[in-house]
């Protein structure tokens, strides 16, 4: 088990890539914590992973929520080693000018203020471990973007960018910080991405721009996450990885 023992937070646990991420943990031996809005697929996931893993609800635009948590986290299992910032939102595919502000908000603050919050709650817990890791989800977008999706492309390349300074400045904790970057995967948000119905046409041409010819699948970031979060990465920090079938070639 190469997470035997550790314990881990997950973003956005409740579905997607998240769900992945906290199911592998837990099969790896990590006591992990879903956190997410939705507290009954949080839950669903939790019992599915095993592990003693547990669900707790939060909305991660909120300091207080996330401290609640955290505080919660560490009361069930004395600890902090793994951060996964897994929680991310999208405006529907359309022009930039037909986005607004209330959606530009909501994305920001998913996708880039939780970050800066969770970095807030966490790394004092994580520091007096004697380190650990964490993971930002960015994506594709952030370094080959889309069109359709400006200031979600925009709200990504804040991640995968920040990672980079975080684990410069981190680093002298023992907290290592990187980022996955995935390409579009088959979650509750395809939709919007794609700006329609999920249409066997529609998927055909966004998989033709992959040269590995399909979408990415939670058991596909879970991999690379695990790897990142585990013993065998300690001397990787700042890396943002490509788990996109080719994409950012």
């Amino acid at each position: 088990m190469r997470l035997k023992g550790k314990v881990a937070i997950v973003t956005g646990a409740g579905s997607g890539f998240g769900a992945g991420i906290a199911e592998r943990f837990a099969a790896e031996g990590a006591h992990v914590a879903l956190l997410d809005i939705n507290l009954e697929g949080a839950q669903k996931v939790a019992v599915g992973a095993g592990h003693g893993a547990i669900a707790l609800k939060c909305d991660v635009t909120r300091a207080d929520d996330i401290a609640a948590a955290v505080a919660a986290t560490r009361k069930a299992f004395g600890r902090l080693d793994i951060v996964v910032n897994n929680a991310g939102w999208t405006h529907r595919n359309k022009s930039m000018l037909e986005v607004t502000e209330v959606e530009f908000d909501r994305i920001y603050n998913v996708n880039v203020k939780s970050i800066y919050l969770m970095t807030q709650a966490t790394t004092a817990a994580l520091a007096e471990g004697g380190g650990g890791s964490v993971i930002n989800i960015g994506s594709t977008a952030g370094e080959r973007p889309r069109p359709g999706l400006t200031w979600y492309n925009g709200s990504k390349g804040f991640v995968n960018l920040v990672s980079k300074s975080m684990a410069v400045e981190l680093a002298g904790q023992n907290i290592r910080v990187n980022c996955i970057a995935p390409v579009l995967g088959q979650t509750a948000l395809t939709e919007e991405f794609i700006g329609g119905p999920a249409t066997p046409e529609r998927l055909k041409a966004f998989m033709a721009t992959i040269p590995l010819g399909r979408m990415s699948k939670a058991s596909d970031i879970a991999a690379a996450a695990v790897f990142l979060a585990s013993d065998e990465a300690e001397f990787i920090t700042g890396a943002v990885l490509p788990v996109d079938g080719g994409r950012t070639i």
